[in-house]
């Protein structure tokens, strides 16, 4: 059974960082691409940021390209998104989630497994 982790989150002011990680259990990650979404109350889930299998090819969600960053640990089977320069409209639980292919992907039904998620609440 696989079994996704999410740690880091909490409660930071606008302008600050936070690190988000994801491990993973039952699974290794290394031959599948991952990705980050984020659910804010009242909205959909939307996608943020998607890795490769091995790295190499990452994309980002308009509203947090330049400010977010997502890289793997293959070695540690954990994944993680670096959040620089948070705003409150960031606010949201955050998912991370293991796809169905080794390719980076922005599209939900992409991925096979989702974790439970982590809260991320930034003030203003």
């Amino acid at each position: 059974q696989v079994q996704l982790v999410e740690s880091g989150g909490g409660l930071v002011q606008a302008g600050g960082s936070l690190r988000l990680s994801c491990a993973a259990s039952g699974r290794t990650l290394s031959t599948y691409g991952m990705g980050w979404f984020r659910q804010a109350p009242g909205k959909e889930r939307e996608f943020v940021a998607t890795i490769s299998w091995s790295g190499g090819s990452t994309y980002y969600a308009d509203s947090v390209k330049g400010r977010f960053t997502i890289s793997r640990d293959n070695a540690k089977n954990t994944v993680y998104l670096q959040m620089n320069s948070l705003k409150p409209e960031d606010t949201a639980v955050y998912y991370c989630a293991l796809s169905r292919t080794p390719l980076s992907a922005h599209q939900p039904d992409r991925y096979a497994y989702w974790g439970q998620g982590t809260q991320v609440t930034v003030s203003a």
